[in-house]
C-alpha cells in the first residue's frame, strides 16, 4: 500500500492512463472493428464512478477493471462490447449508478452483460449454502443467455488470483479453493486451456507455497537441459517440414507446476521420476480447411519416420473433437536419453481454439451451426440440471462438477448415432442421455451380443442397445451407477418425488403412534426414539416407518414417558445438575482474521484432527470453525476441505503449528525387490538408527517383489519424510511413502 500512497495524485493519474492505453493498444493491434470511441467513454465512465475507491492492496480501484479489460482483449481476444462490459463490470454493484444509466450510454448488450456479472459478483459462493447455490445457478443461467458473461467473469477471477497476495491468509484459502473447485474446471470445459493452467498454478502457489517454490526451482534448474533434448528431438522433423513447404512454428511446452504436483501426489513419486514433463507443439499455417486433417497426419509421419512411437498414446481429436471443442492430433515418441515426449500437432485455427476456447470459435464462424454444436450440447445439459435443481447446495455443485472436468468417451447407438459421455459412464448414464423415460425404465444393456447390467462401465467405441421394461422403476441404489450430471440429476429428481410421498406417510404413522398414547411430540422424544433405533435424522425415522422396516411399540413409548418424568424431577431439584461445570459459559469465539496457532503439546489440544485426511503436525493445513467455535483441522488438498473452502469461506481460519508435538501414528507403504535380511534392515534403520517406535508391521512377498505397510509413532510430517528417505537408501527398496 505504501507504494501507492507515496505517489502524487498526478503520478497516480498518469499510471492509470498508461494502463488504459495498454488496453487500447492491444485492441488496435487486433482484427476487431475499431470502435475506440465507445471504449474510451466506458473507461471515463468507470473511472468517474470508482473515483476515490481503493483495493485492499492500496491501488486505485479503477486499475482492476482496466486489468480485466486487458485480459479480455489480450488473452481472450474479445471485442469492444466485452471490453466495455469489463471496464464497467463493478459499476452497478459498487457505485450509485444503475443498469438504466449504463443502457442509456452504452446500449442494451453491454448493460445485459454488466447486469449478468453483477448478479454473480462477490465470488460464486456466499456465506450460506443456499446463497452459494443460487449464485452459481445465476452464473450458469447468464452463461446460457450470453457466453461473454462467463468469459469476462473468468478474466475477473484471473486478475483476482494474480493479485491474491494482498488478501488475508484465510481469504486466500477460500478464493484459491473456490478457484480449483469450480473456476478451473469451468475454464477447462469452455476450452480456456491457458487460463485454466494459470488458475490452477496460482491456486497451488497460495495453498502450497513451499512445494510450489521447490517445483519452480527444479523446473528452472533443468530448463537448459530440457531445451537441448527437445531441439535434438525436433531437428530431423524441421528439415522434413521445410522440404514439404510447411509454414510452421515449433514450441516446447513444460508441464505446469500444479500438474507436476498432482502427479507426484497421485503416483507418490519425486520430481525426478516424472517423465512426461517434456512436450512439443507443432503449429502450421493452413489456408484450406479441407486439407487441415490430411496435413496433421502428414506431419505425424514426419515424427514416425525418425522416432519410435508409443503404441497406446495416439489421440486423434481431429475427427471427433473433445466436448469443449478442442481439436488436435497427439502422439508420444521416444526422444534422446530415453525420454518420452508428447507431440501436439495443430493448425493455427486449432491452436487458437485450444487456447481461447469458444471465444476463438466466434472468429471462425461461417454461419454454419457445427462450430457451436458441442457448446450447445453442454448448455442443454446445464439447462436440464437447472430445471431440476438439487435442494442441497453442495450436491448441486458436485452434480455440475461431474460434467465440468470429466474426460469424454464416445459411444454409439444401434443405428450408429454418436453420443459423448463423461469417462466412467455406465449403461444407465447412456439411457438417461437418450431420454429420461429410457433411463427410468432401463433394465440392462446389450454390447456385442452380450447382456450387461445397468452398472456396466462403457468404453469408447462401444455400440450399446438399451433394453427397457415398463415394470422397471428407479431404485435409490441406482445413484451409485451414475457418473454423468444429467443421469444423477434426473434420477435424484424422480427419487425425491417418491421420497416426499413416503416421508409424509411415515410422519403420519409417527404422529398417530404418539396420539394413541396421548404424548406430545417434542425434540427430546424424537431424539430418544432416534437413539433407540440407531437412526441419524427424522427423515430416516419416517422413511423406515413408511416402509414397515421398524415400528414403535406401546412399551417403548411408556418407557420414554417414565424416563422423562424422572429426568424432570432431577432437573427441578437442581437445575444445573445435568450440565458439566463451565458448560453454561460461552466459549470464546475464534478470531478468523488472525493466524490460529495449533497446540499439539497441550494436555487438551486446541483443535480437532479430521479423520478424512488424518493430518499430522508439519502438514499444510487450515482450520474450519464449527458451530461450537471448535477448530477442525484438514489438510489443504483434502477433498472434503475443497468443498468446505468453496461453500463456507467465512468459517475458514489460517493456522500454524506451534509447540512440541505429541506422538502421532503414520502409515508408510514400502515396495521393493525381496532379498534375504531386508526386513531386518528396515526395522534396524527405523528402530535403532532413527530411534523411531514401530507400532505395527505387515509384510508380504510374491515371487521377487515385496510390499510392506509400516505404522510408526512420529511427531511431525518432516520425520515421516526423513524415514522415507532413509528407507529408499536400503538396497532393494524402490518406493517408500506415507499413506495416512
Amino acid at each position: 500500500m505504501t507504494k501507492y500512497l507515496s505517489q502524487t495524485p498526478e503520478e497516480e493519474d498518469q499510471m492509470v492512463e498508461n494502463a488504459f492505453h495498454e488496453v487500447l493498444e492491444a485492441y488496435l493491434a487486433s482484427n476487431h472493428r475499431k470502435k475506440v470511441e465507445i471504449i474510451e467513454r466506458a473507461y471515463r465512465f468507470a473511472k468517474n464512478a470508482h473515483k476515490g475507491i481503493r483495493r485492499r492492496s492500496g491501488e486505485p480501484y479503477i486499475l482492476h477493471p482496466i486489468a480485466v479489460a486487458k485480459i479480455v482483449i489480450s488473452e481472450l481476444g474479445l471485442g469492444s462490447t466485452s471490453i466495455c462490459a469489463a471496464l464497467l463490470h463493478d459499476v452497478i454493484e459498487d457505485t450509485e449508478f444503475t443498469r438504466e444509466d449504463i443502457e442509456a450510454d452504452f446500449g442494451t448488450k453491454v448493460a445485459d452483460i454488466v447486469e449478468g456479472l453483477t448478479k454473480i459478483s462477490g465470488g460464486i459462493f456466499g456465506d450460506k449454502a443456499s446463497i452459494q447455490a443460487e449464485n452459481f445457478r445465476k452464473l450458469l443461467l447468464s452463461m446460457s443467455s450470453d457466453i461473454r458473461v462467463i468469459l469476462i467473469k473468468m478474466a475477473d477471477r484471473l486478475h483476482n488470483m494474480r493479485t491474491l497476495g494482498a488478501m488475508r491468509p484465510e481469504k486466500q484459502y477460500k478464493i484459491a479453493g473456490e478457484t480449483l473447485y469450480i473456476y478451473a474446471p469451468l475454464a477447462h470445459r469452455l476450452g480456456l486451456f491457458k487460463i485454466k493452467l494459470e488458475l490452477e498454478d496460482l491456486a497451488f502457489k497460495y495453498e502450497h507455497p513451499t512445494q510450489y517454490a521447490e517445483i519452480m526451482e527444479k523446473l528452472s534448474e533443468t530448463a537448459d537441459h530440457r531445451e537441448k533434448i527437445v531441439e535434438e528431438f525436433v531437428r530431423p522433423v524441421r528439415k522434413m517440414l521445410d522440404d514439404a513447404g510447411f509454414k510452421y512454428e515449433i514450441k516446447a511446452r513444460v508441464k505446469s507446476a500444479y500438474s507436476i504436483f498432482n502427479k507426484m501426489q497421485t503416483k507418490k513419486i519425486p520430481f525426478e521420476e516424472i517423465y512426461d514433463i517434456y512436450a512439443v507443439r507443432v503449429i502450421f499455417e493452413n489456408d484450406d480447411d479441407a486439407l487441415e486433417k490430411i496435413r496433421c497426419w502428414q506431419i505425424y509421419t514426419f515424427f514416425t519416420d525418425g522416432h519410435r512411437v508409443h503404441p497406446d498414446r495416439l489421440r486423434d481429436w481431429t475427427s471427433i473433437p473433445k466436448a469443449n471443442g478442442y481439436r488436435a492430433l497427439h502422439l508420444t515418441a521416444m526422444g534422446p536419453e530415453g525420454k518420452w515426449i508428447e507431440v501436439q500437432i495443430r493448425s493455427r485455427k486449432m491452436d487458437e481454439i485450444a487456447e481461447l476456447g469458444y471465444a476463438a470459435h466466434w472468429k471462425y464462424k461461417t454461419g454454419v451451426q457445427e462450430d457451436d454444436s458441442e457448446l450447445d450440447s453442454w448448455m442443454n445439459t446445464v439447462k436440464d440440471i437447472l430445471a431440476n435443481p438439487e435442494p442441497n447446495a453442495i450436491d448441486f455443485l458436485d452434480t455440475i462438477k461431474l460434467n465440468l472436468f470429466a474426460s469424454e468417451i464416445y459411444v454409439f447407438t444401434p443405428k450408429g448415432d454418436l453420443i459423448t459421455l463423461p469417462a466412467g459412464s455406465t449403461v444407465l448414464d447412456m439411457a438417461f442421455s437418450i431420454h429420461s423415460q429410457v433411463g427410468t425404465h432401463c433394465l440392462a444393456g446389450k454390447i456385442s451380443h452380450k447382456l450387461v447390467p445397468l452398472s456396466h462401465k462403457l468404453d469408447s467405441g462401444d455400440q450399446v442397445e438399451i433394453i427397457t421394461s415398463d415394470s422397471q422403476y428407479p431404485q435409490p441404489e441406482w445413484i451409485e451407477f451414475c457418473n454423468s450430471a444429467k443421469a444423477k440429476n434426473r434420477l435424484r429428481s424422480i427419487l425425491r418425488k417418491d421420497r416426499k410421498v413416503l416421508l409424509e406417510k411415515g410422519k403420519r404413522i409417527f404422529e398417530e403412534c404418539l396420539a394413541k398414547e396421548n404424548i406430545q411430540s417434542s425434540n427430546q422424544i424424537i431424539t430418544k426414539i432416534l437413539g433407540n433405533h440407531h437412526l441419524q435424522s427424522r427423515d430416516d425415522l419416517y422413511m423406515m416407518l413408511a416402509n414397515d422396516e421398524i415400528n414403535i411399540s406401546h412399551k417403548e413409548l411408556k418407557d420414554l414417558i417414565s424416563t422423562r418424568k424422572s429426568l424432570m424431577k432431577k432437573l427441578l431439584r437442581n437445575p444445573f445438575s445435568s450440565k458439566k461445570d463451565g458448560d453454561n459459559q460461552m466459549k470464546q469465539p475464534v478470531n478468523r482474521k488472525e493466524v490460529y496457532t495449533l497446540r499439539p503439546d497441550d494436555s487438551t489440544p486446541n483443535y480437532r484432527l479430521e479423520s478424512c485426511c488424518s493430518p499430522i503436525p508439519g502438514d499444510d493445513v487450515f482450520g474450519f470453525v464449527d458451530e461450537d467455535e471448535n477448530v477442525v483441522v484438514h489438510k489443504i488438498d483434502c477433498p472434503v476441505a475443497m468443498r468446505l473452502k468453496s461453500a463456507y469461506g467465512s468459517r475458514l481460519v489460517a493456522t500454524s503449528w506451534g509447540g512440541i508435538a505429541k506422538r502421532f501414528s503414520a502409515v508408510i507403504s514400502i515396495d521393493g525387490i525381496d532379498r534375504h535380511g531386508i526386513l531386518e534392515e528396515i526395522t534396524a534403520t527405523i528402530s535403532t538408527k532413527m530411534n523411531i517406535n514401530i507400532r505395527s508391521l505387515n509384510i508380504a512377498a510374491k515371487q521377487e517383489v515385496f510390499h510392506c505397510d509400516l505404522t510408526v509413532l512420529i511427531d511431525t510430517a518432516e520425520t515421516v519424510g526423513a524415514i522415507c528417505d532413509a528407507l529408499k537408501h536400503i538396497k532393494g527398496v524402490k518406493f517408500a511413502h506415507r499413506i495416512s
